[in-house]
């Protein structure tokens, strides 16, 4: 998959829902599907007959595109980019050591290793193996998939370790010990379950897991938190908070910030919609009373909110896409005195805030291209200064090193043509690069330009191309547009190897769309496109795909499209209502039954962003539901869809149903389903490889033949 359906995909860094909740949610999907629907069957994940009909369609599709010479090249090319020992080895500080988690070709799924600053400046660094993730599944018989660890401070001798089986959602949690590096006898345990455990102390933690029957929402999500006593039974953990069958998730964590120290307990009633307590020594629960809209949090004397609707406080209003910091303490007391650190304009959103020890470095997309700044904390307004050395273009990730002991930061930078480079940067110094990753494809020939376009209703929307220096304007250049348009995420320039070997180096196009529905522009542009306004995200795709042809950069017959999850929702609207603008489309690890996707696995977590299909909502989810839009008279492009058995976020059945019903109807289409993978679509680089290559290949062959 491409470059944000594997890392972003619905607001990555939720936790998922339990085994259990995922049963239930599959029990309901396969005894109460709509009568009308001739392929409810296919809904039934591991069941033999949809199994079989999976197997079935593998096999065809494997057998067109993948027992080429050509498509065995590719498939190689991009498993070396993804096993390269050459890639950057992004780490992580924690103690004295700096940790990272590595997959190549010999460790298929993970090398959990560490080492020193000092070695770590080494172009070859020598590693510490702490988990080798293959040599346990060998030992135990398992498929595990790395989750995270947690590592309680100060000593960070004990981390809590997530492994998932075979990539879904639901995970386990295992404690284990760093300095013996063995997990820790009788130590904390989480079955498999979509929910979290993390650190109080080295006795006490929260748990939010699947406890039984009524202990999960409606979306599989852990609707209790609860305090667990080391050497008790987890059963017997003491109930913190408890949420309502409605709401998406419940958790609660401790702040370990020397001096600062703080517990939270969060209730999440959708996406961008959560309430937060501060838990005292006795218990109670206090609410931050900020707007639930707002992303809120402390830092050590600081509220930060990060708002997404107009605020007013103090006798000031603060705009929507606003950061504003008031002192915790003075707030929990009553005052309302909050500091402008960002206002977004109609050009500017943030995309990041960043605390050190002593700063808070700001990210701010300028149409879509990155610019960073220093706020210092002082009385009154905070001193504001640039970023020395920040690059002048492309994707800049900010992170911090250590923000209880320095203001040093990890700055990360690449575009569609220039390879990843990290740096060590610390307040007001020229950053010091560290690593530099090779080039992976030969981007000499090709160039990056952002263009406008103008959708139906006037709105301009940006999009950034890829394409060769001397391309001809004639048309038929074979490009890819992709897009995602959803849940606030943005999609900014990236190095992606696979993209570059197995499409740029060709020859072909790369277009990505900022549609809205997205978080280029802040909260309004993920608001324009909510529930009924669904359909301006799609009239923006629609309205780059017109742009491109109308500069003759490509034309119908050579123009494809690419997206997945939401993204593939969108690529199943491109497909059902504009199928004469595109000559194919891959669709990955999409929902496309908008009637029944609240009933399936996670699905009833989505509705702040598509409505409630079960209420007046269907009469305009209706109008973007691929499933039902697909009229078997009409003709359409060729369409490959892709997804995974094991992805426990969006149901497998959404992709089945819609091939099988177009298959039905005698219409072009390839499906391709990897049996792991949860809903990055595969569990190792051999997984992913394979599943790029298909796509390419897919694409390649109808885009550039005619």
């Amino acid at each position: 998959m491409s470059q944000t359906c594997q890392s972003l995909l619905f607001a990555a860094g939720l936790a998922a829902a339990t085994a259990s909740g995922a049963a239930h949610a599959k029990e309901s999907a396969v005894t109460s599907p709509t009568a009308a629907d001739p392929h409810a069957w296919l809904e039934d994940v591991d069941g033999q007959r949809s199994l079989d009909w999976v197997r079935a369609r593998n096999a065809k599709t494997e057998g067109e595109l993948a027992a080429s010479p050509q498509f065995k090249q590719l498939e190689g090319q991009i498993r070396a980019i993804l096993d390269s020992d050459a890639k950057i080895p992004g780490v992580q500080k924690i103690g004295e050591h700096y940790y990272n988690f590595w997959k190549d070709a010999q460790h298929q799924r993970g090398l959990w290793r560490r080492t020193t600053l000092a070695e770590y400046r080494k172009d070859k660094p020598q590693w510490e193996t702490v988990i080798d993730l293959d040599a346990l599944n060998r030992e135990e018989g398992e498929q595990w998939v790395w989750h995270g660890a947690e590592c309680l401070r100060p000593d960070y001798r004990r981390c809590l370790i997530a492994l998932s089986r075979g990539g879904s959602d639901a995970d386990v949690t295992r404690e284990f010990d760093l300095v013996d590096k063995a997990w820790v006898k009788d130590g904390f345990y989480r079955p498999e379950a979509k929910g979290s455990l993390s650190w109080i102390d080295q006795d006490h933690v929260y748990v939010a897991t699947d406890f039984g029957p009524g202990s999960m929402t409606t979306s599989g999500y852990a609707r209790t938190v609860k305090l667990w006593k080391r050497g008790t039974p987890m059963a017997s953990a003491a109930l913190v908070y408890e949420g309502r069958d409605s709401d998406m998730m419940i958790g609660a964590y401790r702040d370990h910030t020397p001096g600062f120290e703080r517990d939270f307990v969060q209730r999440t009633l959708a996406f961008y919609n959560d309430e937060l307590y501060l838990r005292g020594a006795d218990g109670k629960l206090s609410k931050i009373d900020l707007p639930n809209s707002a992303n809120k949090y402390a830092h050590r004397e600081w509220l930060i909110a990060e708002l997404r609707e107009p605020y007013e406080a103090g006798g000031k209003r603060y705009k929507a896409g606003s950061l504003i910091a008031a002192r915790f303490d003075d707030f929990q007391a009553g005052k309302r005195e909050f500091v402008s650190l960002f206002e977004p304009t109609d050009a500017t959103s943030l995309a990041g805030a960043t605390w050190t020890r002593n700063h808070l470095v700001l990210n701010v997309l300028d149409d879509v291209k990155y610019k960073l700044s220093v706020l210092t904390p002082g009385a009154g307004e905070w001193k504001r200064s640039e970023f020395v050395g920040a690059p002048a273009f492309g994707t800049i990730m900010v992170g911090a090193v250590d923000a209880d002991e320095s203001d040093a930061v990890w700055l990360s930078a690449s575009d569609y043509l220039t390879p990843s480079t990290l740096a060590l940067a610390d307040y007001g110094k020229q950053p010091e690069t560290l690593k530099t990753m090779p080039a992976f494809f030969d981007a000499s020939k090709s160039v990056i330009e952002q263009h406008f376009a103008k959708s139906e209703d006037g709105t301009r929307v940006p999009y950034f191309l890829v394409r060769p220096k001397d391309l001809a304007y004639d048309g038929k250049a074979p490009t890819i547009l992709y897009g995602y348009g959803g849940f606030e995420i943005s999609l900014t320039p990236n190095y992606s190897g696979s993209i570059g070997k197995g499409w740029l180096e060709k020859g072909g196009v790369y277009a990505v769309a900022n549609i809205r529905g997205g978080g280029e522009y802040g909260p309004r542009w993920h608001q324009a496109a909510l529930k009924a306004n669904r359909h301006k995200a799609y009239e923006d795709f629609a309205a780059v795909g017109r742009d491109l042809i109308a500069r003759k950069i490509t034309s119908t017959p050579h123009l494809g499209v690419q997206g997945g999850s939401n993204g593939g929702l969108l690529t199943g609207n491109m497909l059902t209502q504009y199928p004469d603008l595109f000559g194919a489309v891959v669709i990955q690890v999409p929902l496309l039954d908008m009637k029944r996707y609240s009933h399936l696995l996670a699905g009833a977590s989505w509705m702040a962003e598509y409505g409630d299909p079960d209420s007046a909502d269907w009469s305009f989810i209706r109008t973007f539901s691929p499933y039902h839009l697909f009229d078997p008279k009409r003709s359409y492009p060729p369409v490959l869809f892709t997804t995974s058995t094991k992805d426990d976020r969006v149901h497998p059945g959404h992709a089945r149903k819609m091939a099988a019903k177009m298959l039905e109807a005698g219409k072009d289409v390839r499906y391709y389903e990897n049996i792991e993978g949860g809903h990055g679509g595969a569990a190792n680089n051999a997984q992913a490889a394979h599943m790029n290559a298909l796509a390419y290949t897919f694409l390649w062959e109808q885009l550039s033949q005619k």
